[in-house]
């Protein structure tokens, strides 16, 4: 059964900075057809996602409204995935959660929730004015 687990979250100011690491088990991590992505969800909204890499190629994909401040990456040898987030926004402040599956044209797909199998129990990540 894959397991993912997330770590890294907390409490920053405005303007700090974050590491998200997400720890893939139970599968060949080295899959080429796996992406791996992180969403986040703050009260009262939706699910939307972050920022994904295809582990195969390492393609990655971003939302808009985190390009240039977050990155995504992996490490095939831990069987991990990163999301380094800098200067963060109070709007930033959700639960964020790491997922991976077998994504179809992720390039196109990489955002959608239901893309993905295999979800984390999440992490809070929360960012103060």
């Amino acid at each position: 059964q894959v397991q993912l687990v997330e770590s890294g979250g907390g409490s920053v100011q405005a303007g700090g900075s974050l590491r998200l690491s997400c720890a893939a088990s139970g599968y060949t991590y080295s899959n080429n057809y796996m992406t791996m992505a992180w969403f986040r969800q703050a009260p009262g909204k939706e699910r939307e996602g972050v920022a994904a890499i295809e582990v195969g190629g390492g393609s990655t994909h971003y939302a808009d409204s985190v390009k240039g401040r977050f990155t995504i990456s992996q490490d095939n040898a831990k069987n991990t995935v990163y999301l380094q987030m800098n200067t963060l926004k109070p709007e930033d402040t959700a639960m964020y959660y790491c997922a991976a599956g077998l994504v179809l044209a992720p390039r196109l797909n990489w955002y959608r929730p239901a893309a993905y199998k295999n979800w984390g129990q999440g992490t809070q990540v929360t960012v103060s004015s």
